[in-house]
């Protein structure tokens, strides 16, 4: 037996576009991972960028569960002794800068490694409103509120 691995030309790249209208950040977050990775693919390869672009629109639209807008808290450090600055997702929402939430959660769901920053950085594109300029690469419209628990549906 052969042990077959595609080569980058094999790739078919499709596009998704995904409406965060009143979605849970979470679910949101682990279903746009996974299309990513390319685990919906049968091809799907751990070392391989073989997962497929996502477009997101209405970010400003995102819900969380719970207290979770209030009581979640985002760190990042300033390099310099005591800059430890956190802010919560209702403030990042105040400040227009809902696409940071998604895009925070979409990477703790991803492995820390050069294939995977790259796929973030080329492969994701968030934007606040429904204008985005993706048209030319066609991108398939993902329901993702037929997604639920009761009737799943493979992207």
């Amino acid at each position: 037996m052969k042990t077959t691995t595609l080569k980058k030309s094999e790739f078919q790249k499709e596009w998704h576009l995904l409406d965060a209208t009143n979605i849970s950040v979470g679910r949101l977050a682990s279903r746009v991972s996974l299309i990513l990775k390319g685990k919906n693919k049968p091809q799907y390869s751990p070392n391989l960028p073989v997962g497929d672009g996502v477009i997101i629109i209405n970010t400003d639209k995102v819900k969380f569960s719970g207290n979770k807008a209030t009581d979640k808290k985002y760190y990042k450090h300033t390099g310099y002794p005591g800059g430890i600055k956190e802010i919560t997702p209702e403030k990042l929402k105040e400040k227009n800068k809902s696409e940071d939430i998604i895009k925070k959660a979409i990477k703790g769901m991803l492995p820390n490694s050069p294939l995977f920053r790259d796929l973030l950085k080329n492969n994701l594109k968030i934007y606040k409103d429904d204008n985005h300029p993706h048209d030319s690469q066609n991108p398939k419209l993902l329901d993702f509120k037929s997604m639920n628990r009761n009737n799943e549906v493979n992207v």
